[in-house]
This record gives structure tokens, sequence and C-alpha cells, in this order.
């Protein structure tokens, strides 16, 4: 049970405001942002998506930039409401095509309209798609194709440096296109979240992929979906098979996931005898197939780090990273951290000659290092070095006092488990039914971390 849910812009704007049950005050929204803005923890650099405030409890979430909120006085369960302002962003983001500020203030009635049907007296009744075009009679106003980021592989994960939800397409699953007609498409995206940690010298201490098959439908009269996944994929760790079975990064070798579970509308009968989900796609964004993987694979990328003293008041860190794809493969906005020790005053950088696209920062608040990297080719190998000057010697071991370095990154057209989609075949209504149909793959780190 909830009290309020607003959304705010980054700014602090309050774009949505509904207010359910009149337990908190108006002004919650000021106090959210000014606690969340200013946020000052036990070494915490963000407010964390829970906290309370004069006996108030906020929930939160950072969606697309925007941060979904909602109050309660009462002892609700944290990941219900988390999971429930989740579920409302996918909602208004299937209904509005793209979800960000200006398409908000432009829908902010079709948005009003959903918040009353998906939330009742501060109860959750439903946040299907398909069952609320039932109830739900405002149109929306689509935003113009030229004002929105251009539509691309990596394009629809990333709005500047703010990551977004994977998602298939920016239009909204109840409007027509121009002229009252509907293009027949759909969608799949095979998203995967890995995380690595690897020792100071680089070998592979942990691995884990954490993936999604999203689907978006805009097939016209509902038709019956075959979608075929690898023959040779395993459910459970075997026995005897090689942990090392790298064939390609396109799909050879057995794929063995740990566990995986389904969309209420996917039926099995077949995926024992052919690794084939048949379905009939729900209207909005929903999960296929969520997995988990912690069979080793093969990282895409290899980073090595190293801190060493120069001296009693200096020490010199070497981060070097080498990118383990094919030439015809990019990996986007890699961003590189690692904390320093607390006693560091100063630090001077040095890229490689002729580094492009790539920017370095110190945070002496958080005391830590920054290096960026816009756009990285396949077999491309790069090398950041530090030199830190400290207020004090040092009296410990520095390795202990500094790192570990995380990597955050997306690479399209690229999958860690090779889990593929073999074939996406749409029962055919007529002959002259040709529907489109898109598959890309993508990979984003979750945790990417080296040990010094």
């Amino acid at each position: 049970m909830i009290s309020q849910f607003f959304i705010l812009s980054q700014r602090g704007d309050n774009i949505v405001f509904r207010d359910y049950r009149g337990e908190v005050s108006k002004g919650s929204a000021e106090v959210f942002f000014r606690k969340a803005k200013f946020w000052k923890g036990d070494e915490a650099e963000e407010a964390p998506p829970v906290f309370n405030v004069d006996g108030v409890n906020y929930v939160h979430a950072k969606v697309a930039g925007l941060m979904f909120v909602s109050t309660t006085r009462v002892n609700v369960s944290p990941s219900l409401v988390l999971e429930l302002l989740h579920r409302i962003a996918r909602v208004i983001k299937d209904y509005l095509g793209v979800l960000n500020e200006d398409s908000l203030r432009k829908n902010f009635v079709l948005v009003y309209e959903l918040l009353d049907d998906v939330i009742d007296f501060g109860y959750p009744q439903t946040t299907s798609t398909e069952v609320l075009k039932s109830y739900v009679f405002n149109e929306p106003i689509l935003l113009d194709s030229a004002r929105m980021p251009p539509l691309g592989p990596a394009a629809m994960f990333m709005q500047g440096t703010k990551r977004m939800p994977g998602t298939a397409v920016t239009k909204s699953v109840v409007a027509n296109e121009p002229g009252g007609r509907k293009r027949d498409e759909i969608f799949v995206d095979i998203i995967e979240k890995i995380s690595v940690t690897f020792s100071s010298s680089g070998y592979v201490l942990t691995s884990e992929v954490d993936g999604t098959i999203q689907m978006k439908s805009y097939l016209s009269g509902n038709p019956e979906i075959r979608l075929a996944l690898n023959e040779d994929l395993s459910i459970g760790k075997s026995a005897g098979s090689s942990m090392y079975d790298y064939r390609s990064s396109a799909g050879g070798g057995t794929v063995i996931l740990d566990d995986c579970n389904f969309h209420e509308s996917v039926h099995l009968d077949n995926f024992d005898l052919d690794r084939t989900l048949t379905l009939v796609p729900p209207d909005g964004e929903f999960s296929v197939m969520n997995y988990r993987m912690t069979q080793e694979f093969k990282p895409p990328f290899r980073i090595n780090a190293l801190i060493e003293e120069a001296g009693s008041l200096k020490a010199e860190v070497i981060i070097k990273i080498a990118w383990d794809f094919l030439s015809s493969v990019t990996a986007n906005t890699v961003a590189v951290q690692m904390p320093v020790p607390k006693y560091t005053t100063r630090v001077s950088f040095q890229l490689e000659s002729g580094a492009i696209g790539q920017a370095t920062d110190f945070k002496e608040t958080n005391k830590r290092l920054e290096w960026s990297l816009n756009k990285i080719v396949g077999g491309a190998e790069h090398t950041l070095r530090a030199k830190l000057t400290f207020s004090q010697e040092s009296h410990g071991n520095l390795t202990k006092e500094a790192g570990p370095v995380s990597m955050n990154f997306t690479i399209p057209m690229y999958n860690a488990s090779r889990l593929q989609v073999r074939y996406l075949q749409i029962a055919k209504k007529s002959t002259n039914y040709n529907p489109y149909r898109w598959v890309r793959y993508v990979t984003q780190s979750n945790s990417y971390v080296a040990r010094l």
C-alpha cells in the first residue's frame, strides 16, 4: 500500500504527482529530491532505493533519467514497491512509445488515466498493458521523430551518459502510423549483463551472465509465434562438458544455462524436443525468457591493474585493457573507475599517444579515478597511467587501500553466453502477410572488477 506516486526530472521538477491516501504532506516531492540530491551516508555516493525521512518511507527507481518515487507510512515490502515502479515505467513507455520528460508533459492526461487504473487507493490493481487497453481511452501524442535519438543497436540503451532500460522500439503499442496504417513488425532483443572478477594478473576468478529475451510485437491479429533457440541448449550444469568450448561468439558450441524462467504466455510443449518456444505475444514489451549462467565463458575484455610506490609520497597506477572480440564489433560508452587511497591529493594522467575519444578525471571528494572511452574496436588495447601524490606516507599495503577497478560498457551485436535465435516463425494469415522480423543482441556489464 502506497500513499503517493510522483515522477521527477533530473532537475527535481515535479512532472506527475498523484496522492492516493492523503497521509503524507504535499511537499514530499521536494523533501525527497533534496535528500536524494545531497545524500550523505556511510561512504555512499547516491541515495539508496529506500530511505526514511520523518516517518515517511521513500522508495524510488531511476528509469531513463527520470525518478519514479512512491511514499508510504506503513511497513510495506520494498521489493514489491520497486517492482511496481519499474512496471509503471514499462506501461507508460508502452503507451507513449518513448519515455522521457517531453513525452510525459505532452501526454500527462493519458499518464494520469493510466495511474488511476494501475493503482486504486494505494493498492496495485494491474500492470498489464494488454488488460489496460480495455480501460484507457485517451490517445497518445507522439513526439516528432526528428527530435528523438537515432534508433540503432546501442542508441536504445543510451541517452547521453545515462543508461536506459532495454527496449525494442520507440513507438506506442496503441497508436497507428500516419495515415491510419499499422506496420506489422516484431522485435526480439537478447540483452545480457555480465559480471566478471579478474585477479591482479588478469585471470578470471568469477563470472556470471544474467540475460533476458525481450519481445515487442506490432503484429495485427495476434498470430502465434514460434521462437527457436540453440538446439544444443542445456538447462542445468552438465558433467563432462568443457568450460572453454569457445567456438564462436556467434553461437557455436554447447550453451549451458544454470536456470531460466518464462513468461506466462509461453508454451513449452516442444521445448524439451527442439528448444522451441510457442506463444501469442501480448501487447507491450515483455520478457519472454530470463536466464542465468555461471559456467565460465570467454570474457570480451581482459583487464590488468597495478599500483606501485614511486617515492615516499608518490605512487603510479597502470590500467591496461585488451578488447577480445572481432574487429567488426565495437564497444560503446566504456567507463572505468578505480578508488585510490584517501590521502591522495593530486593525480596526473598519461594516455597513449594519439588517443581519441578518451577522457580522464580525478574525483577528489570520492577519491576515485575515472577513465572514459567513447567507442572501442575489437582487438585493440588501451593503457592508462596515473601518477598519485599523497599528503602522507603510506604505512600499509597500497593494494589494500586502492581499487578494485570496475568497468561498465555496452557491446551491440554481441552476446557472451552464445544463446541464439535460430529462427522466428510467424503463423501465416494469408499469402500476402509478410511482417518484418528484427533480432538483436546486446551485452552490458553489470560489474566488471579487477583486483589489484
